[in-house]
């Protein structure tokens, strides 16, 4: 390599190049450094080499002058693993002489505090990534250049947070000063995109090599886990970036960066990496890859939620930018037909703290949500995911039931921040490090997700974007959107067609229809349990009416039934209908207890003209019981007494608290205009889906229980079902800011619990818990608020 000569001072009139001395003290860590600078005086320090004593060096000076001398480097011709290697030697100096700064005011003073070494700084970093974006694959395959790349895109963005600010915000507020924030974003993407793909390639040429040669599958594997070290930290840092508000408005309001693509771009290489079959059985690697892709979902959410500017909208204003998206949304839909196409590992049932996986299914679960209620998007999603949906609403009943209508889902995902040290990183890339530092590369703050939050939120993102795909709105959807999705599924259902002489009918698989019917049945009715935490009421009702259109277009499976329903004046004359929710049996009927069907045979047939008789009895019902509710005689009261009437109260209604960081979806409306329904393109009348919650969880009308401190008490869940027994210990007054008597609770020591210690409280708070488990932890028994009317006295 052809080094760029710059005289570096020294105390004693004698010169020596940079090169020589960064050579050298790279190899230093901060703590070695220290323990030079400490037994010396002014900031010099003297070293010993193999090839003998080096005059002192003027740290003052170095730091002074590091930057400018590695811009040069930069700039120089050329663009080989030694110069790549050097310029990462430098930066790994600077990182150690940052971590010194603070505990020498002189070297504070200039690397923390100095204006225009700061701006040198910025310019260092900016101009490497634009060198890194542009780095050429084909002279890289089959060399050190891919690791060495993606270590110096991680080590120059951290940088940032630690010559600039540690503090994001800061930062970004220092960012968005600069006139050159723009090409910095640009530039960002490009130089991670790049790392990513040389990292698939070096991924693919190491698979290869130990096809060949199976012993050397360990080193192959540290290599992979070093490479994943940087890109994951390179990732997360423009992850932390978009965090920021300040930042994300910037980069929507430049039109240019947004159509441009390179963030779609970067997006897509990162969801395409796969891991060859000599790495599969690395749970370390899997779950690397899987954060990496959690965390670029992270940043398209983060950008596709942002309510001031539709990123969505400017992507389809540029056909390029507008494909790139459809091949980053066919990705993401790629994520989710392996993860609802796969059966969890045992690993994947613990919680591996040592590696996390992310929040891969939940993210793009999110993000298929936002696609599918985007105009932009809407034909391609239909297009695409209709099949997956299908074949989850085609699961055998019992695994529908255990994997999407039930809280006790398996399978655990838990987000983390990895914990980037950039002096250990590049130390070992450059093979500086011990042993014991290769295993402390990789520390994770993790970031706990309740499994029963999990399976609630992936249920009703499911009843969301069958509703989004469902509804027609016709001020903004297109004539020929109409009943598309539907259409789509009946597709689905079919397994071909059969001519006679008048006209050609479709074949369905049978089976498949009627536990396809039977388990959109048991969403509907678990989804009522959704409202308000995880669901609004519009969706529900967007369910439903999609249930029973689809119940009208599959006439071939009823032949029969229809010829009867044809003898029937209208379904509106039959009051006393026998049905049995696609069960033809009484195991079937069990699996159901809340519905009310009437008197029913234990084998009787359903038929199409039963399913929509009850559908339409028990809807006008519910509408009669809730108009009763609402609209009291007048001058009466509708609830005189507080200790009367219909409780309404959820156990898991409560919000959640400010500290937790993991998402709860929205329960609001879409359109922005509050006037303007989903209902608009008329598919139905309108449920009372609050009036149906009430009563398909029994919640009765009656005087509530008077407690007294004291007193043993069973203790129920809104199904009315026990789930633990307690001493009440406070009935009146105030605890915890709750006014009990107001609120109608009271508080119990919970001394029998019947269900997980981690399940969450009727009323979570900060400061008494969350779950039973920090409830006990935070006040020394398991002290809770419990709603009166869900408390049954016991005998002493």
């Amino acid at each position: 390599m052809r080094h760029v000569k710059e005289e570096l001072p020294y105390n004693n009139d004698s010169v020596m190049d940079f090169n020589s001395a960064v050579e050298e003290l790279h190899k230093l860590g901060s703590q070695e450094l220290n323990k030079l600078l400490k037994d010396s005086d002014n900031l010099t320090i003297q070293l010993s080499t193999s090839k003998g004593s080096m005059p002192q060096i003027d740290m003052e000076k170095l730091a002074w002058s590091l930057p400018l001398h590695l811009l040069a480097v930069l700039v120089s011709p050329g663009g080989n693993i030694t110069k790549l290697k050097y310029l990462l030697k430098g930066i790994r100096l600077l990182h150690s002489m940052c971590d010194l700064a603070s505990r020498y005011a002189r070297l504070e003073q200039i690397l923390l505090e100095d204006v225009k070494f700061s701006e040198q700084m910025l310019d260092l970093v900016f101009y490497m990534l634009v060198v890194l974006a542009s780095c050429e694959q084909e002279s890289c395959i089959g060399s050190a250049v891919p690791v060495v790349h993606s270590a110096l895109v991680a080590c120059s963005l951290y940088l940032l947070t630690g010559y600039i600010s540690s503090q994001w915000q800061d930062l970004v507020h220092v960012l968005l000063l600069h006139p050159k924030v723009d090409i910095f974003m640009d530039v960002s993407f490009d130089a991670v995109r790049v790392a990513v793909k040389f990292f698939q390639i070096k991924l693919s040429a190491l698979n290869t090599a130990v096809s060949f040669n199976k012993s050397s599958l360990p080193t192959a594997e540290s290599t992979v886990h070093n490479f994943c070290l940087q890109l994951e930290a390179s990732l997360q840092f423009l992850q932390s970036l978009f965090q920021q508000k300040l930042f994300r408005e910037r980069f929507l309001k430049h039109k240019e960066l947004c159509r441009n693509g390179n963030l779609l771009l970067m997006a897509k290489a990162i969801l395409k990496l796969n891991i060859p079959s000599n790495f599969k059985e690395s749970f370390s690697i899997a779950a690397a890859v899987s954060r990496m892709k959690s965390k670029i979902l992270s940043i398209l959410l983060l950008l596709c939620e942002t309510e001031s500017i539709s990123y969505l909208d400017e992507v389809a204003s540029s056909s390029r930018s507008m494909s790139l998206a459809k091949s980053v949304g066919f990705e993401v839909l790629e994520l989710l037909k392996a993860a609802f196409g796969a059966k969890p590992r045992q690993s994947d049932n613990a919680l591996d703290n040592t590696n996390p996986r992310g929040l891969v299914l939940l993210n793009s679960m999110r993000l298929a949500d936002i696609f599918s209620d985007d105009s932009n998007f809407r034909s391609f999603i239909v297009a695409n995911i209709t099949q997956i949906l299908a074949d989850i609403l085609s699961l055998p009943h019992e695994d529908f039931l255990s994997g999407w209508c039930s809280s006790d889902f398996p399978v655990m995902e838990e987000d983390a921040t990895l914990e980037y040290d950039p002096v250990i990183a590049a130390g070992l890339v450059l093979n500086l490090n011990h042993e014991k530092d290769m295993n402390a590369a990789r520390p994770f703050i993790l970031h706990n997700m309740r499994l029963v939050s999990l399976a609630q939120q992936r249920t009703a993102f499911l009843v969301k974007i069958i509703a989004n795909l469902h509804c027609f709105v016709p001020s903004i959807c297109e004539e020929q959107e109409k009943d598309r999705f539907i259409n789509k599924i009946v597709e689905c259902l079919q397994i071909g067609t059969s001519k006679s002489s008048s006209r050609v009918s479709l074949s369905y698989d049978e089976q498949k229809a009627l536990t396809f019917s039977q388990n959109l049945c048991s969403l509907l009715d678990h989804a009522v349990s959704l409202i308000p935490t995880f669901l609004n009421e519009e969706d529900l009702q967007l369910l439903s009416v999609f249930f029973e259109k689809l119940q009208g277009l599959l006439p071939s499976l009823y032949e029969d039934d229809r010829k009867e329903e044809s003898n029937i004046k209208g379904v509106e004359d039959i009051q006393d209908t026998k049905f049995e929710v696609s069960c033809h049996d009484a195991e079937g009927w069990a699996k159901f207890p809340n519905l009310d069907l009437g008197d029913r045979p234990q084998g009787a047939e359903i038929t199409t003209s039963q399913l929509k008789n009850w559908l339409n009895n028990r809807k006008a019902k519910l509408a009669r019981a809730a108009r009763e509710a609402r609209a009291p005689s007048e001058g009466e009261n509708a609830f005189p007494d507080k200790g009367t009437g219909p409780c309404l109260g959820h156990l898991y209604d409560s919000p959640e608290s400010p500290g937790e960081d993991y998402y709860v979806p929205t329960t609001t409306a879409r359109n922005s205009n509050p006037s303007t329904s989903k209902f608009d393109g008329g598919h139905g009348d309108f449920v009372d889906f609050s009036a149906q919650h009430d009563m398909q969880n029994n919640i009765p009308s009656i005087n509530l229980v008077r407690c007294e401190p004291g007193q043993y008490v069973a203790l129920t869940d809104r199904n009315d079902e026990e789930i633990g027994r307690g001493k009440v210990c406070q009935v009146e007054g105030r605890w915890q800011g709750k006014d009990l008597e107001e609120d109608e609770i009271c508080v119990v020591d919970v001394v029998e619990l019947k269900v997980e210690r981690w399940t969450r409280v009727p009323h979570p708070s900060e400061h008494a818990g969350m779950t039973f488990d920090e409830a006990e932890a935070k006040n020394g028994v398991m002290r809770v608020l419990w709603d009166t009317h869900r408390i049954m006295p016991l005998s002493q």
